[in-house]
């Protein structure tokens, strides 16, 4: 299976070198495309210095945006599946392989990396808020999906058309949700999650509760609307 790892990449300074560098020594067969989203600090200028295969957007877009860059680039260049990796080093690369076995044994369109499975859980609001889209996805499709936050996931051949050609596309739950309610197959492994190992998490406290809430209603809302 030809792999492409879509790494979104907005001020991740300080990891940015150390993920791709993994990525490059535990799984070399895995091509990779680091997307810097417009940064202010020297994202741009790492990738340039470490000669790293990457796009510069001049302005920032919003990871929706940039991940249908990626996949835009993973049609064009006629790859099978696309990984999306965090630049912040929390997604580990060497499940990238068990991923795309498990897309090729169970014929998934996608895999989720899922912490819940490897007995991990996310803490405090965020779990609450995992294991509420986990009930409104299995109420709404019939499918268990015991991590729908977990933000690697691999996605098949029909996948990177779907994002490559659709608009209102964007790697969230929802989107999972409505593959699955359309009759895609979804997937999960065991997989453990690290810290962010530099920099500072879009994701406060008010924007995770906001995040959570708007997932949920857009569920519902693909559910009675599309």
């Amino acid at each position: 299976m030809n792999v492409l790892a879509v790494i979104p990449a907005y001020n991740e300074e300080e990891s940015l070198a150390s993920t791709v560098n993994e990525l490059i020594e535990t799984c070399p067969q895995v091509d990779y495309l680091v997307i810097d989203d417009g940064s202010s600090d020297k994202t741009w200028d790492i990738c340039k210095q470490q000669g790293f295969s990457h796009i510069h957007m001049p302005v920032n877009t919003g990871l929706s945006s940039v991940f249908r860059t990626g996949m835009k680039y993973a049609l064009r260049h006629d790859y099978d599946a696309v990984v999306q990796l965090d630049a912040d080093g929390q997604h580990v690369p060497e499940y990238i392989p068990t991923m795309a076995r498990a897309m090729e044994e169970q014929n998934a369109d996608i895999v989720i990396a899922s912490r819940v499975l490897n007995g991990e859980a996310p803490s405090g609001l965020r779990n609450a808020g995992s294991k509420l889209l986990s009930w409104l996805i299995k109420r709404t499709t019939g499918a268990t999906i015991t991590d729908p936050t977990s933000g690697m996931r691999l996605y098949n051949r029909k996948m990177i058309e779907m994002f490559a050609t659709g608009f209102d596309v964007h790697p969230e739950p929802d989107m999972v949700a409505l593959v699955a309610r359309r009759g895609g197959r979804i997937a999960e492994i065991p997989a453990h999650v690290r810290e962010r190992q530099g920099g500072e998490s879009y994701l406060t406290i008010g924007r995770s509760v906001s995040y959570m809430l708007r997932t949920s209603l857009s569920i519902l809302l693909y559910q009675w609307l599309r």
